[in-house]
């Protein structure tokens, strides 16, 4: 499998560092500030099996459509580029490729999902409890809320909770990633909270969306990844 890094930084890097035990041989690095990064639509990537996309909302949709002419597969990490998701899709589709993006690659938080989007179906009948959000993320992170913390919104609202749900976010320090959902009544509370340790856990996920994404084309989640679709 031969990746191609679209951004290196914090993400990017510890990708290529684990490539290898995901079966990945990085092919080149697009990254202005890489010593030997390209452009995106230099021809040294044809060829490439994969590209996973670490980089800003700004650049996404350039890079994605670049890519897509030239047949490279994608995994989409970069978040908060939501509003050109049509676009996007148009150019995923009429490429023929497949695309895996997700505002979380960690396996941890798909499956947390699953669990948010239970407890909000039993949640959903209890007038007494109000919901909230609540993520924190370091310093450097420019979107907020997170997209991570909007997709569980939309996971409790499409599992039947139509009461309104407060999100709040935090920016502070290097903190690499917490999400905690609350359920808050007259006289108790409960809390379901995901806390990533380090950034290992989404760049994995990122390996293995690359992985699974070959020979794959179309529009995909981790969900599909992880075999959770119904």
């Amino acid at each position: 499998m031969r990746i191609l890094l679209v951004g290196y930084g914090k993400m990017g890097r510890l990708v290529g560092e684990l490539a290898p035990q995901y079966g990945g041989d990085v092919a080149g690095v697009v990254d202005p500030a890489a010593a030997d990064g390209g452009d995106v639509n230099d021809p040294r990537w044809h060829g490439v099996d994969v590209a996973i996309d670490f980089t800003t909302p700004d650049a996404v949709l350039t890079n994605v459509a670049a890519l897509a002419r030239q047949r490279i597969n994608v995994v989409l990490g970069t978040t908060g580029w939501q509003q050109h998701e049509a676009k996007l899709r148009e150019a995923v589709a009429a490429a023929g490729i497949g695309i895996v993006a997700a505002p979380n690659f960690s396996t941890g938080v798909v499956l947390f999902d699953a669990l948010v989007r239970r407890a909000a179906e039993l949640f959903a009948a209890q007038n007494d409890f109000g919901a909230w959000i609540h993520e924190a993320h370091h310093a450097m992170k420019k979107d907020a809320p997170s997209g991570t913390a909007l997709m569980l919104k939309r996971s409790m609202e499409a599992a039947g909770y139509t009461k309104p749900i407060d999100v709040a976010a935090s920016r502070a320090g290097h903190i690499p990633g917490t999400h905690t959902i609350g359920f808050d009544g007259p006289s108790e509370s409960i809390t379901l909270t995901h806390t990533a340790r380090d950034r290992g856990a989404f760049a994995r996920g990122a390996l293995a969306a690359a992985r699974w994404v070959q020979g794959r084309r179309g529009w995909f989640t981790m969900q599909d990844v992880l075999g959770l679709r119904p």
